[in-house]
């Protein structure tokens, strides 16, 4: 089964091949214009880009939007993970943002939408969470973004720290991508 990956982030492409074994997956066109993420949940802008891959060329294609939530942030960045420090900020600036103003030890939720829109149009979403803390200091050289500063329940080592297969057992990605996996009997 082919399906399109409607993302051009490296990382994720990288992840996605791993976490959907069996499931080849097509990068997303150069040619094709992705809509800005203007939703206000991680659906929303899983859909929008779905959406825009699968009208753009006639295949079912799958997009994800994940993110981080601090219980000491109300929540946010939440959908804004991507952009917390500012529209062009890089995975660094927004870790630095986090730990800033995300005390040790504080809660933590790593969210994750799946969007599946197949060539007809019709829409599937699937859900990933990983509860954890904000670790006292970064730490590992793995996986991207919040991952660093991330323990995940159950863990003493950040998310950073954990092996491929270790992550993918418990991250909010590799969750929400078991789901696909099992609706698509893959």
């Amino acid at each position: 089964m082919r399906l399109l990956l409607a993302t051009r982030n490296a990382h994720k492409v990288r992840e996605f091949e791993r976490l959907l074994p069996g499931l080849a997956l097509d990068p997303l066109p150069e040619d094709v214009v992705t809509p800005p993420e203007s939703g206000t949940t991680y659906a929303d802008n899983a859909l929008i880009k779905a959406r825009a891959a699968a009208q753009a060329t006639g295949r079912a294609a799958i997009a994800d939007d994940s993110g981080v939530e601090a219980e000491a942030l109300g929540g946010r960045p939440g959908v804004r993970s991507a952009r917390f420090a500012g529209a062009d900020a890089s995975d660094g600036e927004n870790l630095a943002k986090l730990r800033r103003e995300v005390p040790p030890g504080s809660r933590l939720e790593y969210v994750c939408v799946i969007a599946h829109v197949a060539a007809g149009g019709e829409e599937t979403l699937f859900y990933g969470r990983c509860a954890g803390t904000m670790a006292p200091e970064g730490a590992g050289e793995r996986g991207f973004g919040y991952d660093p500063v991330f323990v995940p329940d159950g863990e003493r080592r950040t998310m950073a720290e954990l092996g491929d297969d270790e992550k993918d057992a418990i991250s909010h990605r590799g969750l929400a991508a078991r789901a696909l996996l099992e609706w698509l009997g893959a």
